[in-house]
């Protein structure tokens, strides 16, 4: 009968230990969920402020403001258009076709 005891106590005794161990688990395992529902959440925010600012950026006011000042370019103008007929077009092609060549060279 004392046996029969012993063997019960140890069951009990492991049943007991793997339990708590089971509910230490199942607490650090609910504890990373909700850091990484935060982290997600944080990371959520941060894209939305970074979409925000890329479309600031890319508006069209500050694209031609940079370009005006930073690039020194200007806004065209039948004064400074060249019009070409379809022979000096295939002539400009070719002479942009060679000088792009020249420059890549080293």
């Amino acid at each position: 009968m004392t046996r029969v005891n012993i063997l019960l106590l140890l069951a009990v005794l492991a049943t007991a230990f793997y339990l708590v161990r089971t509910q230490y688990e199942s607490r650090r395992l609910t504890t990373d969920v909700d850091r990484a529902r935060s982290e997600a959440i944080r990371l959520d925010v941060e894209h939305d402020q970074l979409d925000a600012e890329r479309r600031a950026q890319a508006a069209p006011l500050r694209v031609e403001k940079i370009a005006r000042e930073q690039l020194n370019m200007r806004t065209i103008t039948p004064a400074i258009t060249q019009y070409l007929g379809p022979a000096k077009a295939a002539a400009h092609d070719a002479s942009n076709d060679a000088a792009s060549t020249q420059e890549r060279r080293p």
